[in-house]
Formats: structure tokens, C-alpha cells, sequence
């Protein structure tokens, strides 16, 4: 795209600290792109005592941006800041996408959006079984729950290796939620029809542990929110057992989508081109 085209369109950005690392640019660049349309999309470190100040030229229009991605660490302040946060990001108590509407300054949480598009994309019907395994009670869990709940999903069992997070998660999503210890693993995985790993178990090289998905429904689906690399050591383990796997790159790609249509007017869509992008980009680091 070229320097006019960036000039006079609207401008967003994400932020966090670090942010170097973010891949939301090449995602947003491409849409621009390939939509033809004016604008630019940048990524903006801002340090976590700047982050107030940062939010308050956004919302008085100094910044010139339009709206944004939010990332770690900011999520949880940039939700209390927001002059209108959506049902989802307060039941989460953080936002990831910010948009200026008539001055003011509105925030959703597209993370469980994106999760399910991407389940709905790779492998339709995931959601048929109705009892879920999320590994992991971390930050990252939070939209995970929310959505598996939201879809319809009768029971969801969050198995952590400290249990008081799991307790803490059932507490403040209601009681189709059910904390467990890490031993409780194997017992909870009976029937399930999905398995959900949200730590960073097995990320950029990490040990995963050994897991026996065989308790789990015939055709379960096994999926991980980490994306580097593309098939985790969970992710091949379940296939090896002869289980449908699906990666986590698409919940980062549907995640933009609902911001992008904010700041620049059309909902984009996520292809095998944008994919095959982003897969590159992450090789190549």
C-alpha cells in the first residue's frame, strides 16, 4: 500500500509491552490490501505507566487513532478505562479491541469470537457433544470458558495444576463450570467431545507432559490456543491417538476480524492466502 493511502485513512493500532512480537499488522495490512481500502495499522508499544495517558489522548483525539488492539499487559486496565465495555469484556473484566464512536470509547473481547470461528472453519460440528476439558486456568482460559459456555456446552471441567484458579474460574462463570485438580485429569476427560489445552505447555519447544486422550468421546476434537509452533506436542500426541486436531492460528486471524470492521467499514474475511501468510512469517522467525 502506498504512503497517501496510509495518510489519509483512518488509523489504528495494537499495544501492549512488548509488542514487537505482535503478527496483528501483517494481518491487518493484508485486509487493507487485499479491500483496497485507505488506512494503516500499526504497532504502538506503550509502557504499562503510560498506558492511562495513552488512553486519554485516544479518547480527546490527539492520538489520531480510531481504535485498536489491546495486548499484554493492558487488557485488564484499558477494560476499566473504556467509557462503554460490552457484556463480554465485563464478565471477563478485560478488553482486547477499543473503537471511538461519537467520542466515546467502547470496548468488546474478541478472543472467544475467535475462538469458535476458528473450531467452526476447521472442523464444523465440534460443538455437538456438549462437555468440554479446558486445561489450564490462566488468563488465556477466561474467553475460552465464556465462549464454550455461551455455545451451549453443558458442562465445562477446568483442570489446573492449582486447583484455587480453577475454583476461582467456576466461581465467576457460573455452575456449568467445575474445578479440578490436575490428577482429576483422565476422570474428567470421560465422554468429553472437546479438549481445550490454554497453557503454554509445549510453546517454542517447551516439554509437554504425556496425555492419554483415549477417555475422551469417539471423534472428540482436541484443540490449542498456541499457534508457535503450528502443531503443539498436545496437538500431535492427540493425533498420533487418532483424534481430530485443530491448530490455534485461527483464533488469532477470526479474532481481528470484528475490530477491523470497526475502524475501517467492512468485514474482512479470513483466507487460505492470509493463513498461508502469517505460517510464513512464523517460519521464518
Amino acid at each position: 500500500m502506498d504512503d497517501s493511502r496510509e495518510t489519509f485513512g483512518p488509523k489504528a493500532f495494537v499495544t501492549g509491552f512488548p509488542v514487537k512480537h505482535s503478527r496483528s499488522p501483517l494481518i491487518h495490512g493484508y485486509w487493507l490490501k487485499t479491500l483496497d481500502l485507505p488506512g494503516s495499522y500499526r504497532a504502538h508499544e506503550v509502557a504499562p505507566e503510560a498506558f492511562a495517558d495513552f488512553i486519554r489522548r485516544l479518547k480527546d483525539g490527539s492520538s489520531g487513532f480510531v481504535g485498536g488492539n489491546v495486548t499484554i499487559p493492558h487488557k485488564e486496565l484499558a477494560f476499566r478505562l473504556a467509557d462503554n465495555p460490552d457484556a463480554l469484556s465485563r464478565e471477563l473484566g478485560a478488553t482486547n479491541t477499543l473503537w471511538l464512536e461519537d467520542g466515546v470509547l467502547h470496548a468488546t473481547n474478541t478472543d472467544g469470537r475467535g475462538f469458535t470461528a476458528n473450531l467452526d472453519e476447521r472442523h464444523p460440528g465440534w460443538d455437538r457433544h456438549g462437555i468440554a476439558v479446558i486445561f489450564g486456568a490462566g488468563g488465556a482460559s477466561r474467553a475460552i470458558i465464556q465462549a464454550v459456555r455461551d455455545r451451549g456446552f453443558k458442562e465445562i471441567h477446568v483442570v489446573n495444576r492449582t486447583v484455587k484458579r480453577a475454583h476461582e474460574l467456576a466461581d465467576r462463570f457460573g455452575p456449568k463450570v467445575h474445578a479440578h485438580p490436575a490428577g482429576a485429569l483422565a476422570e474428567v476427560m470421560k465422554g468429553a467431545g472437546l479438549f481445550v489445552n490454554t497453557t503454554s505447555l509445549g510453546m517454542d519447544g517447551e516439554v509437554a507432559p504425556k496425555l492419554d486422550f483415549t477417555p475422551l468421546a469417539a471423534e472428540a476434537v482436541v484443540t490449542d490456543i498456541v499457534y508457535v509452533p503450528l502443531k503443539t506436542p498436545i496437538l500431535a500426541q492427540a493425533q498420533e491417538q487418532g483424534f481430530p486436531i485443530v491448530d490455534g492460528l485461527g483464533m488469532l486471524l477470526h479474532q481481528a476480524v470484528p475490530g477491523f470492521e470497526k475502524w475501517f467499514g467492512k468485514r474482512p474475511v479470513v483466507d487460505a492466502a492470509l493463513r498461508a501468510l502469517i505460517i510464513a512469517d512464523v517460519e521464518a522467525h
